[in-house]
């Protein structure tokens, strides 16, 4: 690799359940960020969301894996599982590195993410370990993501302001899914086969 790191893409979330948008929404990352390899993390105890409307780490744990088994550029990452506490982006970033010395790592977010920046853990510190790759979501303009909105000191809305990438447009949510299933209604095509075979055979989702 004559010396270059290799760059390895981070895209965590619930994955409540993982679903064809995910998996697009990597793949376009992988290839406008120019990365080697992207790996998903399940979050365990979500800082900003109730754990208790998340249905357990195993079955989503395993969803992804049955999601990305087919992609040997895609990876499932137990690392929150395995700490204990809540699951803080910039303690998952450190125990990575110390994991993958030589990686690169970049994070990935959606658009939607980055007025909520500034109320993550040790933010300053996470900006400085590793970069951030901001995906485009659908309806996003640019000219509405003001310093104001992102409320970040200098240098950060201007650098992440540049690190925003544009990818295929896939409105498909996990609440969606969840709702559909609820319904007794289909998700083909919505999440991988594997996932919605997994989700009948379990009885996910149910009311």
């Amino acid at each position: 690799m004559n010396g270059e790191k290799h760059k390895i893409g981070l895209l965590g979330g619930s994955f409540n359940p993982v679903h064809m948008g995910h998996l697009i929404l990597a793949q376009d990352a992988m290839e406008r960020a120019e990365l080697d390899e992207m790996i998903f993390i399940p979050c365990a105890t979500p800082a900003h969301k109730d754990p208790g409307s998340l249905i357990s780490f195993e079955h989503r744990f395993r969803m992804l894996e049955l999601a990305v088994e087919d992609n040997p550029d895609f990876s499932v990452s137990n690392v929150e599982k395995r700490r204990d506490g809540i699951s803080y982006t910039i303690d998952t970033i450190r125990l990575l590195k110390q994991s993958h010395p030589d990686a690169d790592f970049s994070f990935i977010i959606g658009s939607d993410s980055l007025p909520e920046l500034q109320t993550w853990m040790k933010i300053y510190e996470l900006l400085e370990e590793c970069r951030f790759v901001i995906m485009a979501r659908p309806g996003f303009r640019a000219a509405e993501m003001t310093r104001e909105r992102i409320n970040l000191r200098d240098p950060w809305p201007e650098r992440l302001q540049k690190q925003v990438i544009t990818g295929h447009e896939i409105e498909i949510s996990s609440t969606d899914v969840r709702m559909r299933v609820a319904e007794g209604m289909s998700i083909r095509y919505l999440v991988p086969p594997p996932v919605e075979m997994y989700i009948c055979e379990h009885n996910l989702f149910q009311t």
